[in-house]
């Protein structure tokens, strides 16, 4: 006798890019998510896409997309977070928990409650976006490329990688050095998962720094899905493979 089986389910994601990126980050995956019949969101966030503010706050970003997921009515949705983005959704799943539906983090930051992004970084990382910060005129940070190339895109092609880094804006600094509070998201009964491309270069992979398990085992009771490729060349390029991951992730 064959095991029950259940044809692709229906989900309404909800994508929330990273630092150095915007909601394009997304187009392929949503593209391909749609051709599997689910309903996608990418909303623009503060400090981001078109608004020039570079002094924008997390609180102010969150506030964004809980403020987008209320406008359009969505209820019951898979909201997932990519890098930076995980701070995100850990903090909007304290505003709205009874409208998601499941947490899925994409090589994404899991903060400690009262702790930030840069706070998880090497020591010799710390340094160095602390320079980049201070050498700043707006408080924004810049990928120079050599760090570009080899830690986010290290699985591209040049041509790819180039093309990559034109599209990446300097990020607003003041976001990854905020103390965020997560009591509350610590509490919350969420099902979460978390999608580990493996050969992502951001974090050294030592069990003290790394997406997978520093991060992922914050989540405590998480499912795990595990995939090939990097931090920003696979999510773009082969987006229909990006897709099929989330939604293992996402389905019951």
């Amino acid at each position: 006798m064959h095991p029950p089986y259940r044809s692709v389910q229906s989900l309404t994601f909800v994508l929330i890019h990273g630092a150095w990126a915007d909601t394009s980050f997304w187009d392929g995956v949503s593209a391909e998510l749609r051709q599997m019949r689910h309903t996608v969101h990418a909303p623009p966030y503060a400090g981001h896409d078109s608004d020039p503010n570079r002094q924008a706050t997390h609180d102010m970003i969150v506030k964004s997309v809980v403020r987008y997921i209320l406008e359009q009515r969505l209820s019951d949705i898979v909201l997932v977070g990519h890098s930076f983005g995980g701070t995100i959704i850990q903090k909007v799943a304290e505003q709205l928990p009874e409208r998601i539906r499941r947490l899925v983090f994409l090589n994404a930051f899991v903060l400690p409650d009262g702790q930030s992004v840069a706070e998880q970084l090497p020591p010799a990382a710390q340094a160095a976006f602390a320079k980049l910060r201070a050498a700043s005129p707006d408080d924004t940070i810049a990928l120079p490329y050599p760090l570009f190339r080899e830690s986010f895109a290290n699985l591209g092609s040049k041509d790819q990688v180039d093309w990559l880094y034109s599209l990446t804006p300097p990020e607003p600094a003041g976001p990854l050095y905020e103390k965020l509070d997560l009591k509350k998201f610590y509490s919350l009964p969420t099902p979460r998962s978390y999608v580990y491309l493996t050969e992502d270069n951001v974090f050294p992979q030592t069990d003290e720094y790394s997406f997978h398990p520093a991060m992922s085992a914050r989540l405590g009771l998480y499912r795990l899905i595990k995939g090939s490729g990097d931090h920003m060349v696979t999510p773009r390029y082969e987006p229909g493979y990006v897709a099929r991951l989330l939604y293992m992730g996402a389905r019951d």
